[in-house]
């Protein structure tokens, strides 16, 4: 039909209202279903682009807005201040708090607004899914594309549920411990119980094989692509301990030769220029106006020029400690120190402060970026810890060296694994460095049954104060410096809103 043909051009304009802040017409997913939306390419252009925008978006939750719920910021924030890469500053109510001391609950905001906000997207992916599929009208390669992007939103969203709300793949019996609620069609019932742990995982990578096949490689990161669904089968299949397949699709993205990685001198830049990059696979596209600012964008928390955020949570002694074997790594760029008059690093709440400039500076604002949600150096890290638990070890040394000879480490390559450690850890140290803050070092951790260690100063310590700090010592005696890896209260508690109106869900 003609609003199939100029499908192109809609979307160059649709481009083109976005990076000119224009309002799109977006429609609220619990106001889409099959008969809400006019099923022309218009109407299922329209919803995809709605689909893309509620990762960004501020959406009304429970009767009101809140500049902090955000899919973004929350999937980095109880992700990664669960983890030992990032300190918390001070003792704070905001539910963040929450994943640094692991005390969760059943209505703990963030993590009811992430549920509330994945199955949004996940039911605006099924009314595209379910038109498409429902009409032999929709059988054009530009069609068959917008298709392939909501099989691919589904699987993302079902997999970050997964990772936040189930127990590790190897954490037990996958297929009695329980996965998420599959959510397949905009209109089934709202009682379901939760699906297992193979069954969900199953669910996904079915999904992103039917994406791979239907979508093109586009240009524009801020858009699904075939590579996107491959990249994201490699992370899910190295998460299932299937190496072999792990492998297999990330050979896909990089022999596509689509993408490069950024060199020592322009890594530095990435962060704030990924929609520009070839390193970029797919990243959240914000603009000037969906700068939540220092309420409510990722940046917030993590950096302050003195006025544009909070800035109180920092690099981790850690996280520093690792970065340290070598001051030549260009990563230390995402580490800014904030010294006093004297040349001493300024101390918060007794905690030293290194904010982290990973989520800044796109156009120059503190509080703005285009966050990547899978980058090309992950995909040879997927692929090197793949070859590391088969045991190859020349193969995992050489994705680690890649990655380490464009980011400043090229007279520092490791040629063999040095002694007291396995490949295996060479590697995760490497993905460490390179993905901290990025919400991947707690699930690494986890899934290679790693205790996460938090030996150091912070308010993940309960009860501390100012006082109790004494920098010159590491803390000892406290509860809270060693989490078991598969300690039950790494899993986050289904949020109370989905128990109380489906009594088949399963609480955690």
């Amino acid at each position: 039909m003609k609003g199939i043909k100029i499908y192109l051009v809609v979307m160059i304009v649709a481009l083109l209202a976005v990076q000119s802040c224009t309002k799109m017409d977006v429609f609220p997913s619990d106001q889409i279903t099959t008969g809400s939306i006019p099923e022309t390419a218009d109407g299922i252009l329209n919803v995809t682009n709605g689909n893309y925008s509620m990762f960004k978006d501020v959406l009304e939750f429970n009767g009101f807005k809140d500049d902090n719920n955000c899919y973004v910021r929350q999937y980095f924030q109880m992700s990664d201040f669960a983890s030992n890469d990032i300190v918390c500053g001070q003792k704070t109510e905001d539910p963040l708090y929450y994943s640094f001391t692991y005390t969760h609950s059943p209505d703990q905001a963030n993590a009811r607004y992430f549920w509330y906000i994945s199955y949004k997207i996940i039911n605006g992916a099924n009314t595209v899914i379910e038109i498409i599929n429902g009409d032999d009208k929709f059988n054009d390669d530009v069609s068959k594309d917008l298709l392939g992007q909501n099989y691919f939103l589904r699987a993302n969203c079902h997999f970050n549920l997964l990772r936040f709300y189930s127990k590790s793949y190897n954490d037990g019996d996958p297929n009695s411990n329980l996965g998420v609620i599959l959510r397949e069609s905009a209109s089934e019932e709202g009682e379901k119980a939760r699906a297992t742990l193979e069954e969900t995982y199953n669910f996904v990578i079915s999904d992103l094989k039917i994406a791979a096949n239907l979508m093109k490689s586009h240009s524009l990161n801020e858009y699904a692509s075939k590579e996107a669904a491959w990249a994201l089968l490699s992370r899910v299949y190295l998460y299932k301990e299937e190496y072999n397949l792990s492998i297999a699709y990330a050979d896909s993205v990089i022999n596509s030769g689509k993408f490069t990685l950024e060199t020592a001198a322009s890594f530095p830049s990435y962060f704030a220029n990924s929609l520009n990059s070839n390193e970029s696979i797919w990243s959240i596209a914000f603009t000037s106006s969906d700068n939540r600012g220092k309420f409510g964008s990722i940046a917030s928390m993590l950096y302050s020029d003195g006025n544009s955020g909070w800035g109180e949570e920092f690099a981790s002694d850690s996280y520093r400690e690792l970065l340290s074997e070598n001051m030549n790594d260009v990563r230390w760029s995402f580490i800014d120190t904030l010294y006093n008059d004297d040349g001493n690093v300024q101390t918060k709440n007794g905690i030293k402060v290194f904010y982290i400039t990973k989520f800044s500076f796109q156009d120059g604002d503190p509080n703005l970026s285009s966050p990547s949600m899978l980058r090309y150096s992950e995909v040879y890290l997927n692929r090197g810890e793949s070859y590391a638990h088969l045991n190859n070890e020349t193969s995992a040394l050489d994705d680690v060296n890649t990655i380490r000879e464009n980011r400043g480490l090229e007279n520092d390559l490791v040629n063999s694994v040095p002694s007291g450690k396995t490949i295996v850890d060479v590697v995760l140290e490497e993905r460490r460095r390179e993905l901290a803050f990025e919400s991947s070092t707690v699930f690494d951790n986890r899934r290679n049954k790693i205790d996460l260690e938090r030996k150091y100063w912070g308010y993940h310590i309960k009860g501390l104060t100012p006082a109790g700090v004494d920098q010159n010592n590491p803390p000892s005696g406290y509860d809270e410096l060693v989490i078991p890896w598969n300690d039950s209260r790494g899993v986050y508690y289904i949020p109370v809103d989905e128990i109380i109106a489906n009594p088949l869900c399963i609480q955690n």
